[in-house]
């Protein structure tokens, strides 16, 4: 009896002991959370290596204004960076080298010839090229010109002079069948003066002070010569030699 007593006085004990104990919170899996979260990976663009100087100096070397990756530079429409050594006009259309500048672009255009290309590109500049007179302006460095018949990467140009809409495409799918308008067919030279066809516009070269050649293609009389091309081609000079600085191209509008 004693035996049964003191059983029933220790469950009686334990029972009242559970009570007392503190309650603890089951651990919940951490995969029970949100799966879907944990088995997404978090993707972080990474930090540009590069700044842009809010006004770009002449004195920068142009690796500052280079984007790495796309190694592109953008840069509103009507704008450009400062322009490098420019000779007394009359000096710049006397210079040989100017005009076989002019034969090393096409060149390497009708044969697309990257290196050729890379050769001509300012190398304190780049070259900035448009493919509307008043498009956005992109600037290539000469390590990246070099591969510019084959590059996939898409750049927006502007809006188009019909459509309005944006013009978007790799180099090669759009400046470069522009530029064989031009340079495929009998052009003229003409220095510091730029030379088009009929238009709907004032036709105006954009780089106040920096020598060019406009190369020009008068159209054909079946189609009232209204299919004219001008390629504006800018140049600045290093180690006395010219580069290309800036292409911009001309065209009908309607």
């Amino acid at each position: 009896m004693n035996m049964k007593l003191t059983l029933a006085g220790l469950v009686g004990l334990a029972l009242l002991a559970g009570c007392s104990l503190p309650k603890r919170t089951p651990a919940v899996p951490t995969m029970a959370l949100n799966p879907i979260l944990l088995a997404t990976p978090t993707i972080v663009s990474p930090t540009p290596t590069f700044s842009v100087p809010a006004v770009p100096s002449p004195t920068l070397p142009f690796a500052t204004f280079a984007a790495t990756g796309s190694a592109i530079q953008t840069l509103p429409a009507g704008t450009s960076l400062a322009p490098g050594t420019q000779p007394p006009s009359a000096t710049f259309c006397a210079d040989s080298q100017a005009t076989a500048l002019i034969d090393s672009l096409k060149t390497a255009l009708l044969t697309s010839n990257g290196e050729l290309l890379a050769s001509l590109v300012s190398p304190s500049h780049g070259t900035e090229m448009r493919y509307y007179r008043d498009g956005r302006t992109v600037t290539y460095d000469k390590r990246h010109a070099r591969f510019l018949f084959e590059s996939t990467f898409e750049v927006d140009w502007g809006n188009s002079f019909g459509s309005g809409l944006p013009t978007k495409g790799a180099w090669h799918d759009v400046i470069l069948p522009g530029l064989l308008k031009t340079f495929g067919k009998s052009y003229t030279l003409s220095c510091n003066q730029l030379q088009v066809g009929g238009t709907t516009y004032a036709a105006t070269w954009d780089y106040p002070g920096v020598n060019y050649y406009s190369v020009y293609y008068p159209g054909t009389s079946e189609n009232g010569n209204m299919d004219w091309h001008t390629w504006a081609v800018g140049t600045e000079y290093v180690g006395n030699r010219p580069y290309l600085y800036a292409l911009m191209q001309f065209e009908w509008e309607p």
